[in-house]
């Protein structure tokens, strides 16, 4: 007697067939958001120098200071100055001069240096583990010829480079696979433990995500020093890696893959040994298919004779182990959030967590997919209700990609004008046009998805009649092999060995043999389903699509992004002095009363360090001068804690006040704040912010 699911209803099979595709579909248009967090970057970049760059400075500094968006960790020897012989003019000890948000360094320069051309060569390591570099050069007295040629080559780059970042994308990928193929193992299809191109998947995964943690951790000191492959056996390098935050991400990595091993050989050892045991109908059951997907059509009744043979149910071991495996997938996706991109910028104790669930969340699906493939490409024999299960899998996987993937994008954009006025987001909307094209192809796939649910189980019978066709023929190769027992031997065939030819060539033509006709019954059986191998075809051309996608995303990863880019562009939007040229501003100002709207103009003359002269001219909303009763002028630099230095210009002409001499200590962002007074009561102070070199 047969037990007989109940067959879904029309609805709910519509339902079922959506959502595989509805969650391939989402999935890949939300993977534009993947590298716009994890692998994204948000490199400090250089904000300021002193002296600036192209810079004519009357009288030699004493030191040169650099300031950065963001933290960087710098050395000794991250700032070098050169005289225009090339020769070192620094004292070669970096100075701390960092203070609440404003992250600044310099170092210290040799008295009495002569007048020339000074060139700045500067190397940091971005708070996201990226190396910046750089250099400018600055004059002292006048221009002069130099002999230094300024670097072209950028820092984490040339062959070097090239290795670390196939390093680095090869963890990224051994991890997603490594997490997604062990989570469609226990969340989608225990019996694929014990299945050996799935072991092979994530065995191989782990390797590749070790090897390549190691070769990061060899190859960080030459990436962020010298670019030369000789610096990894630099023990002092290597020893100082391990003294940053990367480096000891890097090896809470590899401790964490230590556990990981242990998980995967309990997986595909105890768990896979006892869900061997158990038919494709009680791990179905024990799966906890609601609603008749267990695929119980056609499965007879379990006697309870039977009942007390069956293995232990693997419910509580699939727990231990779903959460065991949890917790080492998200301390390892914790070694990049707390590393990279997520530990910086703004809101890091919001972006850290929603960093780890997003890569766990994109391995679950994209890791997810790759075992999918391998199994309906190598075990024809994987139940459907296994792709159900996977569907919803990556539905959830969709929704916390939808919702990280959107906060990290508006993390790295910042505003809607970043996404077409900067290079990453044209490079974002390239990446939205390819997922246009995948759309198309994800229809496609669609249609399959549902054909694979609704298809009728005399297919199944079909996969099932050519393996057993299969089957026989091996029989009776086995059968009639050479040392095979004959009839009238009196031995039984089932207890006496098949013979092994004693000819080599002989033993290696009947194991190729064996091999091709182990092939093509894997294919025959591989193709007796239509709609699996129509499916099949279709998500591999999603794949090649999506490779695509990875090498715009490669080139995203080094890219500025746009929060960064607009606001480096507002700072360079201020009054930039020009050396031996004046500052010119002009400030609007309304004083709230009668006649008390007007324009104040400020001429500041050189417009760099020492004396000045200063002209203010103010004009009514006509265009008139505007003799006003009161104008003051004060000086602040808020970097280095200068001011305000008050000034009261005297009356040269009505509306026109002037004054000399006015000093200005120090280079920098200095804010210029005028005020103006229109009558005895009404009075407003406007400022605008000049850089002085």
């Amino acid at each position: 007697m047969t037990a007989t699911a109940p067959a879904p209803s029309t609805a709910r099979a519509r339902v079922t067939a959506f959502l595989p595709r509805l969650a391939l579909v989402l999935a890949t248009l939300l993977a534009t958001l993947l590298t716009t967090a994890a692998p994204a970057t948000a490199h400090a970049a250089l904000t300021a120098s002193d002296p600036t760059d192209g810079a004519v400075v009357a009288t030699a500094p004493a030191q040169v200071t650099l300031s950065f968006s963001e933290q960087v960790a710098m050395g000794d020897d991250s700032i070098r100055v050169l005289d225009p012989q090339g020769t070192r003019v620094d004292t070669g000890e970096l100075r701390d001069m960092c203070s609440g948000n404003t992250v600044r360094y310099g170092t210290a320069l040799h008295t009495g240096l002569p007048n020339g051309t000074y060139t700045v060569a500067w190397q940091a390591v971005s708070a996201d583990s990226h190396p910046i570099s750089g250099a400018f050069t600055f004059s002292i007295g006048a221009p002069s010829a130099t002999d230094v040629s300024l670097p072209t080559a950028q820092a984490g780059g040339g062959p070097v480079g090239i290795a670390y970042g196939i390093a680095r994308y090869a963890a990224y990928a051994g991890f997603t696979v490594l997490v997604g193929g062990a989570a469609f193992i226990l969340l989608c299809w225990r019996r694929g433990a014990a299945e050996r191109p799935l072991q092979k998947l994530v065995v191989r995964a782990w390797v590749t995500l070790t090897a390549a943690t190691l070769a990061m951790l060899v190859l960080r000191t030459p990436y962020t020093g010298s670019g030369s492959f000789s610096d990894v056996f630099d023990l002092n390098g290597l020893r100082a890696v391990l003294e940053t935050k990367t480096g000891a991400s890097l090896v809470s990595r590899l401790l964490l893959l230590g556990a990981a091993a242990l998980f995967v050989a309990v997986l595909f050892g105890v768990y896979a040994r006892r869900v061997a045991g158990v038919g494709p109908d009680e791990a179905d059951r024990a799966e906890g298919e609601a609603g008749g997907s267990a695929q119980a059509d056609g499965a007879d009744q379990v006697d309870p004779a039977d009942e007390a043979d069956r293995p232990d149910d693997t419910s509580d071991l699939t727990f231990g182990l779903a959460i065991g495996g949890a917790v080492v997938a998200g301390g390892i996706a914790a070694t990049w959030a707390l590393s990279e991109h997520a530990s910086t910028g703004i809101q890091p104790g919001i972006a850290m967590p929603a960093d780890i669930l997003h890569l766990m969340a994109v391995a679950s699906w994209l890791g997810g997919l790759a075992a999918l493939l391998v199994a309906l490409h190598k075990v024809p024999g994987i139940e459907r209700a296994a792709v159900r299960r996977f569907s919803r899998v990556a539905f959830v996987s969709v929704l916390v990609l939808a919702v990280t993937g959107v906060y990290q994008s508006w993390r790295q954009l910042g505003s809607w004008s970043a996404l077409t006025g900067t290079d990453y987001g044209q490079l974002l909307l390239l990446k939205v046009g390819l997922v246009a094209v995948l759309l198309g192809i994800a229809y496609v796939s669609r249609k399959w998805t549902a054909r694979l649910a609704e298809a009728p189980t005399d297919i199944e019978a079909a996969v099932a009649s050519v393996a057993a066709v299969g089957q026989t023929a091996d029989d009776v190769s086995r059968e009639t092999a050479p040392g095979a027992a004959s009839e009238g031997s009196g031995v039984s065939r089932e207890t006496e060995p098949v013979g092994v030819p004693a000819d080599p060539e002989r033993a290696a033509q009947l194991a190729r043999q064996r091999a091709a006709r182990e092939s093509a019954l894997e294919k025959r059986v591989r193709d007796a389903d239509p709609d699996r191998a129509g499916l099949r075809r279709s998500v591999l051309a999603e794949a090649a699509i999506a490779v695509i996608l990875l090498a715009v995303t490669t080139v995203l990863t080094s890219t500025e992004p746009g929060r960064t880019v607009e606001r480096e562009a507002g700072r360079s939007s201020t009054a930039t002095a020009v050396p031996d040229r004046a500052v010119k501003i002009t400030l609007p100002f309304d004083t709230g009363g009668p006649n008390g709207k007007g324009s104040v103009r400020l001429e500041l003359d050189p417009g760099r360090v020492g004396a000045n002269t200063l002209h203010l001219w103010s004009e009514s909303a006509d265009g008139t001068p505007f003799d006003l009763p009161e104008v003051k002028v004060a000086f602040t630099l808020p970097a280095k804690d200068i001011g305000p230095l008050p000034l009261a210009p005297e009356r040269a002409a009505p509306g026109h006040w002037t004054a000399s001499g006015v000093q200005l200590p120090l280079a920098g962002e200095w804010r210029i704040d005028v005020t103006v007074r229109t009558s005895d009561i009404d009075q407003t102070t406007v400022q605008k912010t000049v850089k002085i070199g």
